[in-house]
């Protein structure tokens, strides 16, 4: 069994994976239309693997309910925030506002489940957590003109989306910690939540809001790279999560599971086909030291 650490790093890289193809298909199809859509494809195949493992013997009314609540804080209303900040301000400074995520969890995490960072650990956090915000920052060359580097839409309205997004993330995650410990399997869990966010989606577009609709109808390469991205991310990135967060402490899992930003870097140079400013080598340094500095502890 992987350590929890390992765990979150892997959700980490999950999200990065899947953020990279899900930013095209976000931007034509809307947020709300792309977010449904990855829900659907996420629930299908998580209760499809809960029901053939038997995992979904271990939920019980009361997690039924926790889980729900969890999903509608954190995948309905902070997934469909993030790619609407996406779609306004692209993967890179997105990354930067939901990389607060780490911050609101460490106090989160000191203020309602008593976990507290000292020593090496606590320089570690530090460290990562300060690579990470250096990386995304300073990672922009001068002269990038690319698409995903201009602003649609108001600037501050992208950043409260970005900041909506990171503050759900802590608060839905961190809130299962108790009930990840007592034992629940982890695919299960992250299948109730899954469906629970959808069948919230489901209304809002049942509703007729114009916003919940599709902007284009859905074509064939938009569905390949939803359900990619719903199996990298939510399928496989969110259970790990869970996963790390019933073995793990919390607020260590959620700053090291705030790397994505780090390792996006590398592959936004492969779509750009150029490398990275100095910050975001510096940032990186910075992040793996501070990730060294916490495995060690």
């Amino acid at each position: 069994m992987l350590r929890p650490e390992a765990l979150a790093l892997l959700a980490a890289a999950c999200w990065a994976v899947a953020a990279l193809f899900s930013a095209p298909a976000a931007q034509r199809l809307g947020a709300f239309a792309f977010s449904r859509w990855r829900m659907l494809f996420a629930a299908l195949l998580l209760w499809g693997i809960a029901l053939a493992s038997g995992g979904w013997h271990s939920l019980d009314a009361a997690a039924f309910g926790l889980l729900a609540v969890s999903g509608l804080i954190g995948i309905f209303i902070g997934d469909t925030a993030l790619f609407a900040c996406m779609n306004r301000l692209g993967p890179r400074r997105s990354g930067v506002l939901f990389a607060i995520h780490a911050l609101f969890s460490a106090v989160l995490a000191w203020l309602f489940l008593g976990e507290t960072l000292w020593g090496w650990a606590l320089v570690g956090a530090s460290l990562l957590v300060g690579g990470v915000m250096l990386a995304i920052l300073r990672g922009r060359r001068e002269d990038e003109s690319h698409a995903w580097e201009q602003t649609r839409g108001t600037l501050a309205v992208g950043v409260a989306l970005g900041l909506l997004a990171a503050l759900c993330q802590s608060v839905a995650t961190l809130m299962l910690k108790p009930l990840m410990a007592s034992g629940i399997d982890a695919i299960a869990g992250s299948a109730m939540r899954m469906s629970t966010a959808f069948a919230a989606h489901a209304l809002l577009w049942a509703s007729g809001w114009r916003m919940a609709r599709a902007r284009e109808p859905l074509r064939w390469r938009e569905a390949a790279q939803v359900f990619g991205s719903a199996v990298i991310a939510m399928a496989v990135g969110m259970t790990l999560i869970l996963q790390a967060m019933k073995l793990g402490q919390a607020g260590v899992v959620a700053i090291l599971s705030s790397v994505t930003p780090i390792v996006v870097l590398p592959l936004l140079w492969l779509v750009y086909r150029r490398r990275p400013a100095w910050g975001a080598w510096a940032g990186a340094v910075l992040a793996v030291a501070g990730t060294a500095l916490i495995l060690g502890r």
